[in-house]
């Protein structure tokens, strides 16, 4: 069995990159449902600034954040304990998942957490900790968006359940930040469908999208997609912002237009159109996970990796993580 302490990031107020601290905290213990998972890696995603920022409840959550709070959702590593309740995971087995979303309750920046079996699937064996680690949020945004939603919980952000678009080989998608965390998932998902992608990138990102299956590539610093692409079937836009309406006249009539952001969209506007906005929020999901693992397995899917840094420097990740234009996703290591 693990010490009774270990070490693990975290907040004790809100602030910039320098407000996390790496401290001594005590082992957590598993609750019923749960395993403990000695953390080999972490995903860092958008959530987590948005808590050290100072945002202390997710839409959608019951739950509220009190400081100090260890960050985190995505985690990589190996089961070392297991409630008696848990069937179907053993101590020494490898997992991945994204814990508890939508919350700030994952506290995956540590060197062992509690999971929930539900959230958690086995790690492929094709892929290294750091790669998994990288997988959970960013691949089921995707697969919610795109695939299937895999679930009946409303979205804080919407009325309607959201519905992905059937891709096939007649479909069209631009994705709009084809080379984030959340973009370069969408983008391999989409080909794995049979589709047509079209990704949207600054020119720096161009050679790794057309190796990812990008069937065509637009550099937004020198043209605006709006201009070039018409017909569409399906636009995901991994960006956001108030511009993202922009991208409603690339679409055809009956076209889809999916914002993983959700942004400011005219009603009056999209019905003219003829098209639809729909966006949803990603939770987790042990069993979707599990799926896209195999195809993370088979190389069908593959985890681009920006950056690693070591858990002691969270910080120097947020600060990577604050200059943008990143390709793939920032892992942290837990040695």
């Amino acid at each position: 069995m693990p010490t009774h302490t270990m070490r693990a990031v975290r907040l004790h107020e809100h602030g910039g990159p320098e407000v996390l601290r790496y401290d001594e905290v005590p082992v957590p213990e598993p609750g019923p449902g749960e395993v403990l998972v000695r953390v080999q890696a972490v995903g860092v995603n958008p959530p987590d600034w948005y808590l050290r920022d100072g945002l202390t409840d997710v839409p959608g959550s019951e739950s509220t954040v009190s400081l100090p709070v260890i960050p985190g959702t995505d985690v990589s590593g190996v089961v070392e304990g297991v409630a008696v309740d848990v069937d179907g995971l053993a101590v020494g087995d490898e997992v991945f998942g994204l814990l508890r979303f939508p919350s700030f309750d994952g506290s995956a920046y540590a060197e062992y957490v509690a999971a929930p079996a539900s959230d958690l699937a086995c790690k492929p064996a094709g892929i290294d900790h750091v790669h998994a680690a990288g997988a959970p949020m960013a691949g089921l945004t995707a697969w919610q968006f795109l695939i299937e939603l895999g679930h009946d919980h409303p979205s804080p952000f919407q009325k309607a359940p959201h519905r992905p678009t059937a891709l096939d080989a007649d479909a069209t998608v631009l994705i709009n930040g084809a080379a984030g965390g959340v973009g370069h998932f969408a983008l391999q998902l989409a080909k794995w469908k049979g589709a047509h992608v079209i990704a949207v990138a600054s020119g720096a990102h161009e050679s790794f999208l057309r190796e990812l299956g990008a069937d065509q590539f637009i550099d937004y610093t020198k043209s605006r997609p709006e201009d070039l692409v018409h017909d569409v079937d399906l636009v995901l836009d991994t960006v956001g912002g108030p511009d993202s309406s922009r991208f409603l006249r690339t679409l055809k009539r009956g076209g889809s237009q999916f914002p993983v952001f959700p942004g400011d969209f005219d009603e009056e506007e999209t019905a003219k159109l003829g098209v639809t906005v729909s966006t949803a929020q990603v939770r987790s999901n042990g069993a979707q996970l599990a799926e896209l693992g195999r195809l993370l397995d088979a190389g069908t899917v593959r985890v681009a990796i920006d950056s690693t840094f070591a858990l002691a420097e969270a910080r120097a990740a947020h600060e990577r993580a604050a200059r943008g234009h990143i390709q793939g996703k920032i892992v942290l290591t837990v040695a």
